[in-house]
């Protein structure tokens, strides 16, 4: 009996324990394009055995980068492209350092610790904390889900495919892809779905874009027609739609249900670091597409009507390019719906999986974790019937859903930053002082766009400019006051040997046998600040899509 079989056997009979950790997420790494043994030796390695190495790695990077231009994607970049022309490529090149550096500390937190990233909030921050962080995510998620399933709706309706056809068969292809019981099975399907995105480059050439405003407006920032209130948020809607929540939880969980280790870090970050670099050529694509498809050079749509939605686009692109371009933008976007879709549901039942102890891996069948496949299913199922509903606005909800990722993302940006700081639990990974004032701006940028995306969506007339300039000055001073607070730590720690440890073979111990965490007044302010700021914004955000509902009927 194979130790793949046995584990199997064993699973049957033996209990779920939050005790204990996932047994399946032990053994060889297990990937779409090889495989590598759980106990391969170490030492020098050759070229092509590190680029065979790469290439069993490669996957968790890739899939939550290129599953974030999802439905809200591809509407977005599109809309910025119908509406502003190439003026707002320069936001897509300054979003690269954000994802790699978001996204690599939940490489090391999942690499190192071997456990989930909801877990881990339980476990350090305790059950509240723990119970806020995930009931958020399962509400956003929930919403984000059935944003993927309007935007299969809206693509399958260019060609004349109904809702109620388009998204039940959807929803069964998403659930044949997950519960086969193979993670190697997954990820290879996975990929297979993910090259439909490579079909934003043969759309960007039918639209027979021109060099020069191309690479002026990657290099020089600026909105078309000036700084004003929509060109400003349609910059926040930007940065909403390309960095959300989800995929902090899909990455650290799905680097630990791939049985990633220490070791494998490096190849993980370049996994990462292409994702990022993909889904920024791709965001690219469709924004050069329709600027050059509706508007003069580039430069802006003057004489078509606004971006309306992906359904009514597409058919602007057949009546200006042809009918290529409007069934390939319209394949494009199911394909990246289904993408987002399964991400997102998966990252859901990761978390799921890490709140009630069960197993939740996709190296076991649907016999062995039944509850794990039940709660991805059922997410399915739900999203799909909540589109189906007759009269939802789905539009608005869509906007909704943007606004609401971007008031959630500040807080869980920072129990990231404050678990990369637990040398409990990262050892010698924990971040460098220059990381974390690199993470520190970014959150605090992240922070800005958020309260400047709640404030305009509830007072549309306020001036966006302004409230920029503010928030940024009071972001500057309060970052030098957490540095010098940072820095009196620091020097006051006394030295920890685990900082000199083999970082290649450093694991965090079991969580049974961490210390508890030392209680920080500056870290409880920090956590209460966001959190009600939080509260705060989506109880207004929810009053706000009430009365615009209300308003609509």
């Amino acid at each position: 009996m194979t130790k793949e079989k046995a584990r199997r056997t064993a699973a049957k009979v033996a209990p779920a324990s939050k005790a204990m950790p996932d047994d399946a997420h032990h053994g060889d790494i297990r990937g779409a394009f090889g495989t590598i043994g759980e106990h391969d030796p170490t030492g020098a390695r050759t070229l092509r055995r590190r680029l065979l190495a790469f290439a069993a790695i490669i996957g968790p990077g890739l899939i939550v980068m290129v599953g974030d231009n999802d439905a809200g994607g591809v509407s977005t970049y599109a809309a910025a492209g119908q509406d502003y022309g190439t003026s707002l490529l320069w936001t897509l090149l300054l979003l690269i350092p954000v994802l790699i550096v978001n996204q690599e500390m939940v490489v090391r937190l999942g690499a190192v610790s071997g456990v989930g990233h909801g877990r881990l909030i339980f476990e350090r921050f305790g059950k509240i904390w723990g119970r806020f962080a995930v009931s958020d995510l399962f509400v956003l998620n929930f919403l984000t889900i059935a944003t993927e399933f309007i935007g299969i709706s809206l693509g399958a309706q260019y060609f004349g495919v109904p809702a109620w056809v388009a998204v039940p068969l959807a929803g069964l292809l998403l659930v044949g892809i997950t519960v086969t019981g193979r993670f190697e099975t997954w990820e290879r399907l996975m990929f297979v779905i993910l090259f439909g995105n490579l079909l934003c480059i043969p759309l960007m050439f039918l639209c027979h874009p021109t060099l020069g405003p191309v690479v002026q407006h990657f290099v020089i920032p600026g909105v078309q027609g000036g700084f004003k209130s929509d060109g400003v948020l349609l910059i926040v809607a930007i940065v909403g739609t390309t960095i959300t929540p989800w995929q902090l939880f899909f990455q650290q969980s799905n680097v630990v249900d791939k049985r990633i280790t220490p070791r494998w870090i490096p190849y993980e970050r370049a996994d990462t670091v292409m994702g990022a670099l993909i889904v920024v050529i791709g965001a690219s694509a469709i924004m050069i597409a329709t600027a050059f498809a509706f508007g003069h050079n580039g430069t802006g749509a003057g004489n078509v009507n606004a971006f309306t939605n992906a359904h009514d686009l597409a058919n602007e692109l057949t009546s200006h390019i042809g009918p290529a371009a409007g069934a390939i933008f319209s394949i494009l976007l199911i394909d990246a719906s289904i993408v987002g879709a399964s991400a997102v549901t998966l990252s859901t039942s990761y978390a799921f999986g890490d709140t009630f102890g069960i197993r939740n891996s996709l190296h076991r069948s649907w016999r062995e974790a039944r509850q794990f496949y039940a709660m991805f299913t059922g997410l399915v199922v739900l999203a799909a019937a909540f589109v189906l509903i007759p009269g939802i606005p789905l539009g608005l909800v869509t906007t909704a859903v943007q606004a609401l990722a971007g008031v959630m993302l500040p807080s869980a940006c920072l129990f990231v930053l404050f678990l990369c700081n637990d040398r409990d639990v990262l050892g010698p990974w924990v971040n460098r002082p220059w990381f974390n004032l690199l993470a520190s701006l970014i959150l605090g940028v992240l922070l800005i766009l958020s309260v400047i995306l709640v404030v305009s969506t509830i007072f549309p007339a306020i001036d966006v400019a302004r409230l920029f300039l503010i928030l940024a000055a009071v972001m500057v001073v309060g970052l030098a006051f957490a540095i010098a607070i940072n820095i009196r730590a620091r020097l006051a720690m006394p030295p920890d040997p685990r900082m000199q440890e083999d970082r290649e073979t450093w694991r965090m111990p079991s969580l049974a046998l961490l210390s508890q965490p030392v209680k920080s007044r500056g870290r409880l302010i920090a956590l209460c600040t966001v959190r009600g700021y939080a509260i705060v914004a989506m109880v207004s955000l929810l009053i706000k899509t009430i009365l615009t509902a209300h308003g609509s009927h």
